[in-house]
């Protein structure tokens, strides 16, 4: 890292106006990418393990094997977390630490970490928030089909009752997916993210059978619940769809991203269907979602809680720069238009605006409450000459988010809490550890944790909305 001048905080924290007293305020992450500890107790390889070692699927070969050692460090990460003045951290399991190839009884030392994480957070006055699944998808699973297998969504729905039996009477708030949309078409369409493949018709059959786990295992876990104090919910990662103009093209090609990056799932969630628009249009693509009798009404299990993973809007045309209307296999042009604003380190434009859209559009349309789970950037951090780091952008970034967040809720919609992405920096996915989205930076080379300046003022943003004394 760079050294620069050592920077105040760009922001002063402030107290937020239209924040209740039970909103909660949270850190998140996800196993693969901090746990470490790839081959210990147990646990067998993942989609990401095997998909680390294909050459050039990841920047410079990197993989999780170490990542931020959390395995061996909760305690540390633990007080980490609770100094930051959080009520909630979400985090990930493990589905191959917990039941090692995808399948059988589940494997007792990989539960025994997640209890030591819970225990450690509920002394520390910490709710766990857990995520089922956040991509690790046993390779054996894979090997079987994968999410384009139906089998899978049992599969999953076996997982999440091992899960719900060991840890259910510990924590009450219960996350089925992560990101269904990143799994599917990043997985299976584009191949970006494992387990690498491009098949579009196979993307779509695991968009239906990850949302049919869903259900199945929602199901699963309320019938263990019983009368047990109970949240369960997804995250689905969300954004907005604007047309460049008022053309007809423009319009259309919103539709068709709105279509195949939220009605896809919020609809069968929710309402009990697949979009009527959103079928044909994936029939002109050869590509159908094999929907079985009881299957819709499985999927629009009820929902206590949406989690909403938010980084960016996007600017849609129907024409590519040349003004076609169609692409080279004849299919309508569908085209995310580059604005001038300001980017992240991920190039993704910064449109906190598009947050309380985005909020108000799911009250209107849904009516489920929601929580963001996922909200932060990746910026080119420096460390300073003294050790600190100054993350400026970042800050802003957090601070503007959050006050969209408000802005949503004073206009009605039922948003009740906000969590960091991340903690910590970590495994980027593809990018390896080139981004760091951490309002913790983690060195790589001897797993020191450093406040950044953004997670000193979110410390203090919450103790002041909360009117909390400092410590």
């Amino acid at each position: 890292m760079n050294a620069t001048t050592p920077q105040p905080l760009s922001l002063p924290p402030v107290a937020v106006p239209g924040l209740p007293a039970d909103f909660r305020w949270g850190v998140a992450t996800s196993a693969y990418q901090i746990e470490g500890a790839a081959a210990e107790d147990g646990r067998t390889p993942s989609i990401w393990d095997t998909f680390c070692r294909v050459p050039g699927a990841v920047i410079r070969g990197e993989h999780g094997d170490v990542a931020c050692d959390h395995y061996h460090r909760v305690a540390e990460d633990v007080e980490l977390i609770a100094g930051l003045g959080v009520d909630t951290y979400r985090f990930s399991l493990a589905w191959p630490r917990i039941q090692p190839g995808g399948g059988g009884p589940a494997n007792a030392k990989g539960l025994d970490f997640y209890k030591r994480l819970i225990d450690e957070l509920h002394g520390k006055n910490i709710t766990p928030w857990i995520t089922l699944y956040h991509w690790d998808l046993p390779q054996e699973l894979e090997d079987a089909g994968g999410w384009p297998a139906r089998d899978t969504a049992y599969r999953f729905a076996d997982y999440a009752a091992l899960a719900y039996e060991a840890l259910g009477d510990r924590v009450e708030h219960w996350t089925t997916l992560n990101e269904p949309w990143c799994s599917a078409m990043l997985g299976y369409d584009s191949g970006v993210h494992a387990p690498g493949r491009t098949h579009f018709p196979d993307a779509i059959r695991a968009v239906h059978h990850l949302l049919l786990g869903h259900g199945l295992a929602s199901r699963r876990i309320r019938e263990a619940a019983g009368d047990n104090p109970l949240e369960l919910g997804i995250t689905l990662n969300l954004g907005t769809a604007t047309p460049e103009t008022d053309s007809e093209a423009d319009r259309e090609a919103c539709r068709r991203a709105d279509g195949l990056g939220r009605r896809i799932y919020l609809d069968p969630l929710v309402h009990g269907r697949y979009p009527e628009d959103v079928v044909a249009d994936l029939a002109r693509r050869g590509a159908q979602l094999p929907v079985r009798d009881g299957d819709l009404e499985t999927i629009a299990a009820p929902l206590d809680v949406l989690g909403v993973n938010f980084y960016s809007g996007t600017l849609f045309s129907g024409t590519t720069e040349d003004g076609a209307t169609e692409d080279a296999d004849g299919l309508p042009v569908t085209r995310g238009v580059r604005r001038d604003l300001p980017r992240t380190a991920m190039d993704w434009e910064i449109t906190p605006g598009s947050l309380t859209e985005l909020l108000l559009r799911l009250e209107r349309d849904y009516g489920v409450p929601t929580v963001i789970t996922e909200n932060g950037a990746a910026f080119d951090d420096t460390v300073a000459a003294d050790g600190s780091v100054p993350d400026a952008d970042r800050t802003a970034y957090v601070a503007d988010h959050i006050a969209a967040v408000a802005a949503a809720r004073e206009r009605g919609a039922d948003v009740r809490g906000y969590f960091a992405w991340s903690l910590m920096d970590n495994f980027e996915w593809a990018y390896g550890y080139d981004k760091r989205f951490g309002i913790v930076r983690v060195d790589y080379d001897t797993q020191a944790r450093t406040l950044k300046d953004s997670a000193k003022w979110y410390r203090d943003t919450i103790r002041l909305t909360r009117g909390t004394p400092a410590p």
